[in-house]
Order: structure tokens, then C-alpha cells, then sequence
């Protein structure tokens, strides 16, 4: 299949939008997206964005039966390890389901390694629903390791009313 990975832009973001809603009805959790169209615009392409991203766009001649030709994407950005120093956080990889088994997952997620590494970054990291093992055997195919697993950290959050709280002087 015939493809493009290219660095998304402002005017991606209502298909961004797109997508992540239907990540998120994948993983049944689409009642959690509070994010919108304007919010990407403003996050990831004002002067200092809070994430960077890239789609993967397919020819007109591909295009879904609904006429979108950005079928996938990978939102990121960067962070620091305390230990090992500049890394990469892959917030979102997707693939539309028509699309998959194309390589275009992969290539998704190699640009972003590629990204890091030239930024001097020397680990990328993500999060994976314990239950997508689709998604679990990918990213192990990839040479990725399970770091909840392996060292025993668990990833935590802190939102809403208890990060309001834990905020106050």
C-alpha cells in the first residue's frame, strides 16, 4: 500500500481530532476525551507546543469510504529521565483498522525513534492497555520491553479535584 508519514500541521488537526475519538472508542474509553480540534491547534502549534506530531496520509486513490486520506498518527514529546537523561513520550500511536498490517504502524513509530534520536533522546516511551495484546506483541515485536513488568514501576496520575488539592500551598 501506498503511503506518507509527514509532520502533521494546523490543518491536520480536525482529522487528529478524528482519530483520537476513534482511538478512544477502541479502548472504550471515549467518554474521557475532553480534547477538541481548537485545543490541538493551540497545543501543538503555537510558539511553544506542548506536543509535536505526525500522520500518515494515504492517496485520494486510497481514501476511506467516508473520503479521508490521513488514516493514522502518532502524537509525542519530550521529556527527561532523571536517570539516563532526554527521552521521547509517544502519548498516541493509530492506525485506522482498514489500514492496518501495512507497515504504517511501524513506520509511525520508527519516525518518531528517528525524531528522538536526533534530538539527542535515548529512550522512547508509551503506555499500552493491558488487554490490546494486538498492539502488547507490535510493540514487543518492535524490541520494546514492559517496564511495569520488568522494573516494577507503575505509571501514575494525579487530575480533577485531587490535583486541585494537592496544588494548594
Amino acid at each position: 500500500m501506498e503511503y506518507s508519514i509527514r509532520a502533521a500541521n494546523v490543518e491536520d488537526c480536525k482529522d487528529i481530532a478524528r482519530m483520537i475519538m476513534e482511538l478512544a472508542e477502541f479502548e472504550k474509553i471515549s467518554e474521557h476525551v475532553k480534547i477538541t480540534q481548537k485545543d490541538l491547534e493551540q497545543d501543538g502549534f503555537s510558539k511553544n507546543p506542548f506536543f509535536h506530531g505526525i500522520i500518515a496520509e494515504v492517496p485520494e486513490q486510497h481514501r476511506t469510504k467516508q473520503g479521508h486520506t490521513k488514516i493514522g498518527y502518532a502524537l509525542y514529546f519530550y521529556s527527561y529521565s532523571s536517570w539516563s537523561g532526554r527521552a521521547v513520550y509517544m502519548e498516541d500511536l493509530y492506525v485506522m483498522p482498514d489500514f492496518r498490517g501495512n507497515g504504517i504502524g511501524k513506520a509511525l513509530m520508527s519516525k518518531v525513534a528517528q525524531l528522538g534520536l536526533a534530538a539527542g533522546c535515548n529512550q522512547l516511551n508509551f503506555t499500552v492497555l493491558d488487554w490490546n495484546k494486538s498492539s502488547l506483541d507490535f510493540y514487543f515485536n518492535q524490541g520494546c520491553f514492559d517496564v511495569t513488568a520488568n522494573m516494577g514501576y507503575h505509571y501514575m496520575r494525579c487530575d480533577g479535584e485531587a490535583l486541585e488539592k494537592l496544588a494548594q500551598p
